[in-house]
Formats: structure tokens, C-alpha cells, sequence
């Protein structure tokens, strides 16, 4: 795994060839457990460092579709997975996270809407990191963009939901994606200028 942009952050990835753009997925360090953010499969060199670093004590998958490797980091890890609660009916989690709710303390879930799955999560790290599903994503370095329009179900409904993120935190510094590039600086200033 790759360290990012805080000392108690690390990444891995998967290069997907028909978008040309790599998936994402995070893992929090952080002394009551840690948590990982949308599991891709792990290969054996992340596997080791995961338990280097202390496994897993949660798994926060933000939409259905970024399920990835969360059902196999569950039977590796024992840790519950977590999903949005407007999944229940296509999710099976543990524990579904509503708007709002904080996971652990420190890492709050916002459900958003208009995207391509019913009230995917965004998660706010601490203020200042903002970590994203499907909705916000980077195409291309320091640059986001929303979902396709093909694939949103309701921009308007999106826009707003992210400008209510973004009111609650306007300190943020990161935008981590679920796909694409990420952002380590002028967060808020980025998600400002996509929404217009």
C-alpha cells in the first residue's frame, strides 16, 4: 500500500483498462481499529502490510457497486461491513450508516443523492478529507468532474447534496476518490469550482 497524504492514511489501486483510470481504496490507521474505504483485492505484498499496519476493524463500502473485495476482507479480517442504509434491499452489511451518522469518531457518512445507487456515502475525515464513491471522481490529475450524465440519476439532486457537504466542511484540504486522481490540497476550493 502507498502512504498518501496523512501519516495514518494508505492507498492501493487497480489500473481499469476501459476507463483508463485506476480505482481506488483507503484504509484509516487509527488506535480504536482501523477502517477500510471501498476493498479492491488485495495482492499478497498489501495483504502483509495490512496486518502490519493491524488489519481491519471495519469495512465502509460507499454504493453497491464498489462492494469490490469487501466480502473477502470480511472473511479475512472478521471485521462488519457497512453500507448506506438506502441499500439495505441490494447490500449485505452488518450495520447501514444514514446521513449524517459517525461511523467512529472522526469519520462521519453523508448519504448523497442523484447518483447512480440510492444515497451512496461520502465520509469526511476529520474536517478535512473528503472520501468519495462514485459520485466525484478525477478523470484526469487536479481535476474533478461529477459521475456521467448517462450514469446520474439526478444532477440537480447530486450538486445539492454535495454543496451540503461541502457548507458542514468547508476546511476540506483532500478529496480522495473512489476512481480516478486524487487531490491532497484546495479541496473545498476543487469541489467549489465542479459545482459551479
Amino acid at each position: 500500500m502507498k502512504r498518501l497524504h496523512r501519516e495514518d492514511l494508505y492507498g492501493w489501486s487497480r489500473f481499469h483498462e476501459p476507463l483508463d483510470l485506476d480505482f481506488n481504496s483507503v484504509l484509516w490507521v487509527r488506535p480504536g481499529g482501523n477502517v477500510v474505504i471501498d476493498p479492491l483485492p488485495l495482492s499478497e505484498h498489501d495483504r502483509a502490510h495490512l496486518q502490519q499496519l493491524g488489519g481491519a476493524a471495519l469495512i465502509v463500502i460507499t454504493n453497491s457497486a464498489h462492494l469490490r473485495a469487501g466480502v473477502e476482507l470480511k472473511k479475512l479480517t472478521g471485521a462488519p461491513l457497512l453500507g448506506p442504509v438506502a441499500e439495505r434491499e441490494h447490500l449485505s452489511c452488518d450495520r447501514y450508516l444514514s446521513d449524517g451518522e459517525s461511523v467512529v469518531p472522526g469519520l462521519v457518512a453523508y448519504a448523497l443523492e442523484g447518483s447512480k445507487t440510492p444515497g451512496e456515502l461520502a465520509l469526511v475525515l476529520e474536517e478535512t478529507t473528503l472520501i468519495s464513491g462514485d459520485l466525484v471522481r478525477a478523470h484526469r490529475a487536479d481535476t474533478l468532474v461529477l459521475l456521467g450524465p448517462d450514469k446520474l440519476r439526478d444532477q440537480a439532486a447530486a450538486v445539492a447534496s454535495l454543496r451540503r457537504v461541502l457548507a458542514r466542511h468547508p476546511r476540506l484540504e483532500a478529496i480522495l476518490v473512489g476512481d480516478g486522481w486524487c487531490l491532497f490540497r484546495d479541496g473545498a476550493a476543487r469541489l467549489e469550482l465542479l459545482l459551479g
